[in-house]
């Protein structure tokens, strides 16, 4: 089941809940085989291995770099993948308040993708070691470690998710870019084509090219341009012209900046040495 992780932030952050439990399972001594989940909903947090449970009939399978939620008492069955180990942690938690958990995500099976964090790995470890210590300050620190917990998941998920989206992102302004480079293109209008503010295609930009939009649109047009200059007999001004920047003198700059000579000195290089 996909779950909106800033639902699922504002969720926590206004029911009160409190950890029931924080236990570790592996393969090797083994988990007893349960036919349904424990009397209150839980996150598994998979450190190695894989296995796969199904809660009320849904797959899901337990690996790291995700976590997974399952709510109580729901139809449990699992399956093993050959002989290979697998460990994971599983923490309970109580809603406090019954009104509100009838409402809750805690009926709800599903899975955030995490992606590999070390942190989040070392976080649930702690959590595990303070839970089987004895007294208050434990207590209080298993709660406290537990929102740090389901913090860092969240952070995660979210992370990862912006992370996907400014690739799709990206790629969906360069191919644009790739297409149209001739015509009158400007970062607004980019931004504009694609709904997205000016800022945030910028900051796609210098994440996954290492340089803003502006710049390479300039370095693509440029590229399009050493192309022509010893694939036709075309001036070097209706060059400039073809691949979208109208003034002859910038772009001669802007090709010198680039190969390191200019046009025409770039176009006699490779009509005297063709390979």
């Amino acid at each position: 089941m996909k779950i909106d992780v800033n639902q699922l932030a504002e969720h926590f952050a206004y029911i009160p809940f409190q950890v029931e439990g924080v236990y570790r399972y592996a393969k090797d001594p083994g988990v007893p085989y349960a036919d349904y989940t424990d009397s209150f909903p839980g996150f598994v947090f998979p450190l190695t291995g894989k296995i796969q449970f199904q809660f009320n009939g849904s797959p899901y399978i337990f690996s790291p770099g995700k976590v997974v939620h399952g709510g109580a008492n729901m139809k449990l069955d699992q399956k093993t993948f050959g002989r290979t180990g697998w460990e994971f942690i599983l923490v309970l938690y109580r809603i406090c308040d019954s009104k509100l958990e009838e409402s809750s995500f805690s009926h709800q099976h599903f899975e955030l993708l995490t992606g590999q964090s070390p942190r989040l790995i070392e976080l649930i470890t702690r959590l595990w070691h303070v839970y089987n210590q004895r007294g208050g300050i434990s207590k209080f620190q298993t709660e406290m470690l537990f929102r740090d917990v389901l913090n860092e998941t969240l952070l995660c998920v979210a992370n990862r998710q912006n992370s996907c989206e400014s690739h799709t992102l990206f790629e969906r302004v360069c191919n644009y870019i790739h297409e149209y480079y001739y015509q009158s293109l400007t970062v607004a209008s980019l931004a504009e084509q694609y709904n997205v503010n000016r800022n945030r295609l910028s900051y796609v930009f210098r994440i996954h090219a290492g340089m803003g939009p502006a710049e390479y649109l300039l370095k693509y047009r440029i590229s399009m341009a050493q192309e022509m200059l010893f694939t036709s007999k075309a001036p070097v001004q209706q060059i400039a012209q073809t691949v979208g920047i109208a003034d002859p003198f910038y772009f001669s700059r802007a090709f010198k900046k680039q190969s390191g000579i200019s046009p025409t000195e770039y176009r006699e290089k490779f009509i005297n040495n063709p390979c």
